[in-house]
């Protein structure tokens, strides 16, 4: 298998895992010196080093959301070498009763195996709007 199919196959199986309510193969895959960066000017928006930072940041979230998940569902993944693209949307309902339905565009970059650096472009006003600041 090409690196192109065995980067794609790891993240088509953690994004089934996500929509299942299994977050664990998303972290299972993330380098321990993961770069997490959230694109914008928002209080989320910076670059999370290592997978404890990328942790906390996701444990923020999570703690946000009713049902403390993410319920996030891929639409299209592509993938050339060491980089896949994935477009994705959510459907959550905030502790605070807002709706939190972001759009998303994540870039993965891999090496050996593992996400060593991830991009996330969203919807950034909704982040303002409907989460409150990490």
């Amino acid at each position: 298998m090409s690196d192109t199919e065995a980067n794609r196959a790891v993240i088509t199986s953690a994004f089934a895992a996500i929509a299942a309510g299994n977050g664990r193969p998303f972290i299972d895959m993330m380098s321990p010196d993961i770069a997490w960066r959230i694109i914008g000017a928002t209080a989320w928006s910076k670059t999370y080093k290592g997978k404890g930072e990328v942790l906390a940041l996701l444990k923020a979230l999570r703690d946000q959301f009713v049902d403390g998940k993410n319920n996030i569902q891929a639409h299209r993944i592509l993938a050339d070498g060491d980089c896949v693209v994935v477009e994705a949307g959510g459907d959550n309902t905030t502790v605070t009763g807002k709706r939190y339905a972001n759009e998303y565009c994540w870039v993965f970059r891999f090496e050996r195996g593992q996400v060593v650096e991830m991009v996330e472009y969203a919807d950034t006003q909704l982040m303002i709007e409907a989460l409150v600041a990490p």
